[in-house]
């Protein structure tokens, strides 16, 4: 039942990119793995707020018990302790692609019907709690750093902006914290981009298997610190 909050919780960590003429306000950290996992973990466990979108291709993600319902992209955002709002978009039996709202505050979760339109709460079968998704303590923080075999891949260009990638692999228990539950089961190398100054997360792609296909996912987050008003749906 919290899975959409995870999702939303894990991509909640990161600053408006820092292009050309970006003022990153301070200095850039030096390219050291270690130094560099330690102020991304802290970091992390600090975000108050963040906007996240996630892009899934490959093989389907279910988020339905039923396993008629598979999960394409996400665009929400994040507020601490545990408040999230996303649109989802969905493809239903295969072959219907639609967008479902959802909404999370505290233990409740909302999600609107795909028929009607209406926010009803969480009906049993679904795993979708946004707010998961971003939790820095429970979520984030331990995810980075309880990362092996981290290697500095240098200084790119990122969405116009500088970052630091750096490769990872995460624990098979971090990555099921951090999705939610729909990542199960399977270690999964990281790839991520990290802002120079503050070290938070920007962007993460990762690849995951299920049933012998793979799915490929891509994480990007931005606007930490914002005030987001999210609410109960009005119905």
């Amino acid at each position: 039942m919290h899975r959409l909050v995870l999702l939303m919780t894990a991509m909640f960590a990161f600053l408006v990119a820092c292009s050309g003429g970006e003022d990153l306000g301070g200095e850039p950290l030096d390219l050291d793995a270690e130094l560099l996992q330690e102020a991304s973990a802290e970091a992390m466990g600090e975000v108050t707020s963040v906007r996240f979108g996630l892009a899934r291709t490959g093989a389907p993600v279910f988020i339905d018990g039923a396993q008629s319902i598979s999960l394409d992209n996400i665009d929400g955002r994040f507020s601490v302790p545990g408040s999230a709002d996303a649109i989802l978009v969905v493809t239903v039996a295969g072959s219907l692609r639609t967008e479902l709202g959802a909404v999370a505050i505290g233990d409740e979760v909302w999600l609107s019907n795909p028929t009607t339109g209406r926010f009803e709460t969480l009906p049993p079968g679904f795993d979708i709690d946004p707010s998961l998704f971003f939790d820095p303590v429970g979520g984030w923080m331990p995810l980075i750093s309880g990362l092996t075999n981290v290697v500095v891949v240098g200084e790119e260009n990122r969405n116009d902006a500088t970052r630091y990638h750096l490769t990872g692999t995460a624990p098979a228990d971090r990555m099921q914290a951090i999705t939610a539950g729909l990542v199960s089961g399977q270690a999964v190398d990281l790839d991520l981009w990290l802002h120079p100054v503050t070290a938070e997360v920007t962007s993460v792609e990762f690849s995951t298997a299920f049933n012998g296909d793979v799915s490929d996912w891509v994480l990007e987050l931005s606007e930490y610190g914002e005030t987001f008003d999210i609410s109960p749906p009005e119905e």
